[in-house]
């Protein structure tokens, strides 16, 4: 994707806080259905009576017109002629040729004027199922989005806190859907993206449309209408942080003109409305990933050493309890994660003795497992999970070793 994404995320935080591609990308054989998802945990389904505002107890405004870092065009504002229900179920963020209000921008009197919406400060979710139904605006020049920014942008700027682009289409493309991934490394010009394109010359503008995406510590999958068209895990970066293991918030916004999509021509329409018809965000689904204890020697418990999350922490046995230090979930990258970090092989090691211990995502060979006859491999040594002595003391520290199928060397996993 273009640089256009760089700056225009950074502003928009510190606002809040102050070519198609083939479905067989990214090995998504396709066209494959999304998972299902978990319980509901968020959702705005817009029902209001026509005129009225978003409810503010979900949704803030960013307003302004500085060009967000893309030389846009637009100012956003507040006013319920840019945001309201329309009494059928839809919020309506609509982009106008105007400004009523006299604003400035950054190249002088304003010519358009629209909204964005965003839950920063009211809502973040930290993995799940993010969907939204939208009827997307049209024309050269209009840039529809359904995205997500890291919650800690404020402390660690962009793009260090992570973006997560759900939906993004610019005019000149109206069947195309953009997903992308922003973080150090892989930001502006050179995300992790891919693309899907209706079949038959269909806009996406002609209907509704359901984008989503499904988020666990393994990664990331897109999906159109239900389809999933792409996915990234932490293999994909080329060595640089995975930042999307921490809360985000929500972000609806239409722009007008930019470096990417580049200015309305004379083929462009106004009044260009995007209908909502509903945000709903879902807790993580255990389809596929099982989720549970995992016992071992003695019949104890894989612990996390004082349910601490920080990176290094002591994995153990420990006599099973049933918190959240003891809830691991098996993924479909081969990862084993609690508390939202991964079973790690500390350093990389591969020698007999190296601990095992708690640690961020990153889909290293350290952070790989295998299940074969009740152990636990971590191919990249050949060495299997064992549990130190042997002893089954609670807060026995837990390590690789040589496999020789003994006792302290047997697991059993969730279903």
């Amino acid at each position: 994707m273009a640089l256009r994404l760089t700056c225009r995320r950074f502003f928009t935080a510190a606002a809040a806080l102050a070519l198609a591609v083939p479905l067989t990308l990214f090995g998504v054989s396709g066209p494959a259905s999304a998972a299902a998802p978990g319980p509901v945990v968020w959702n705005d389904d817009f029902n209001g009576p026509a005129g009225s505002a978003p409810d503010s107890s979900h949704w803030g405004y960013d307003t302004g017109g500085s060009g967000w870092g893309n030389n846009e065009l637009e100012y956003y504002t507040n006013s319920r002629s840019n945001s309201a229900m329309d009494g059928a179920g839809n919020l309506v963020i609509t982009a106008r040729k105007e400004n009523p209000g006299g604003y400035s921008c950054w190249y002088g009197s304003c010519q358009y004027t629209s909204a964005r919406l965003l839950t920063a400060g009211k809502f973040t979710q930290q993995y799940g199922h993010v969907e939204a139904r939208i009827k997307i605006p049209r024309g050269q020049g209009i840039w529809p989005a359904f995205w997500m920014l890291g919650s800690n942008i404020g402390s660690v700027g962009w793009p260090q806190s992570g973006e997560i682009d759900i939906m993004e289409n610019i005019g000149r493309e109206p069947g195309t859907n953009h997903g992308s991934l922003h973080g150090p490394g892989y930001s502006g010009g050179n995300p992790l993206t891919g693309t899907t394109t209706l079949p038959g010359g269909a806009a996406l503008a002609d209907a509704f449309h359901t984008f989503a995406i499904d988020w666990d510590p393994s990664g990331i999958s897109w999906s159109l209408d239900g389809n999933v068209y792409e996915r990234h895990t932490p293999a994909d970066t080329n060595g640089n942080q995975w930042v999307f293991d921490h809360p985000f918030f929500i972000i609806l916004n239409v722009a007008v003109g930019g470096n990417w999509p580049g200015s309305p021509d004379g083929s462009t329409s106004f009044p260009q409305q995007m209908l909502v018809d509903y945000v709903h965000v879902n807790a993580a689904s255990s389809s596929g990933t099982p989720t549970g204890q995992i016992t071992g020697y003695g019949g104890k418990c894989v612990d996390v050493s004082g349910s601490n999350t920080a990176d290094g922490t002591q994995v153990q046995l420990w006599t099973c309890n049933g918190t959240g230090a003891q809830r691991w979930t098996v993924n479909t990258n081969g990862t084993l994660s609690a508390l939202n970090k991964c079973l790690d092989v500390a350093s990389g090691g591969t020698a007999n003795g190296t601990k095992v211990q708690l640690w961020t995502c990153n889909g290293t060979g350290a952070q790989k497992w295998t299940y074969s006859g009740g152990q636990l491999v971590n191919p990249q040594s050949g060495k299997c999970l064992d549990a130190t002595g042997p002893s089954s003391a609670d807060g026995t520290p837990l390590q690789i070793w040589a496999c020789a199928g003994s006792a302290n060397q047997h697991w059993n996993l969730p279903s």
